[in-house]
């Protein structure tokens, strides 16, 4: 759970240097993963004490043919109907893991909306703008960055949606 300096941060994973070049005020966390527990985003807000309304994961889905990246709070669950929605589409279904790992650049438990090999349409659950700062994955399984919901919608050009089930 201790904060990274910018030093570390300059060759850390690809969200976090998308973050610093991009002068995003921001807080890194880390914790022990255990690759035992049933929950990556559990895991995360338990481990640093956070409430899981404000541990974001990162999902990706296919919105017709579209690999789209979601981000939900960890408490609840994607509405698919929803997503397609606010991004204009018809159907959603979940992604092939492998495929979204490929696209994002990132393993599955540590996919971040920010940093990704290839920009990706990206909607956020609404419910984010209820917290000053929120936590999303840095890029890896036990590494968190936390940050303001709006420099996140920022920088992943997210639309902002009711896309949560709660």
């Amino acid at each position: 759970m201790a904060k990274k300096s910018k030093k570390q941060q300059a060759g850390g994973t690809p969200a976090t240097v998308a973050l610093t070049a991009a002068g995003v005020d921001h807080t890194v966390h880390s914790y022990e993963h255990d690759p035992a527990h049933p929950s990556y985003g559990e895991e995360a807000a338990e481990a640093m004490g956070f409430s899981p309304d404000r541990v974001f994961k990162t999902l990706v889905a296919d919105v017709d043919g579209t690999l789209t990246v979601a981000v939900v709070p960890v408490s609840g669950t994607l509405d698919l109907k929803a997503l397609a929605a606010a991004v204009g589409g018809k159907r959603a279904a979940m992604a092939d893991p492998a495929l979204a790992e490929r696209t994002t650049g990132y393993v599955r438990g540590g996919i971040s909306p920010l940093g990704q090999r290839k920009k990706l349409p990206t909607v956020l659950d609404e419910s984010a703008g209820a917290h000053p700062t929120i936590c999303v994955s840095a890029g890896r399984r036990g590494l968190e960055v936390e940050l303001a919901p709006a420099d996140l919608a920022t920088l992943t050009k997210a639309v902002l949606a009711p896309i949560g089930r709660g």
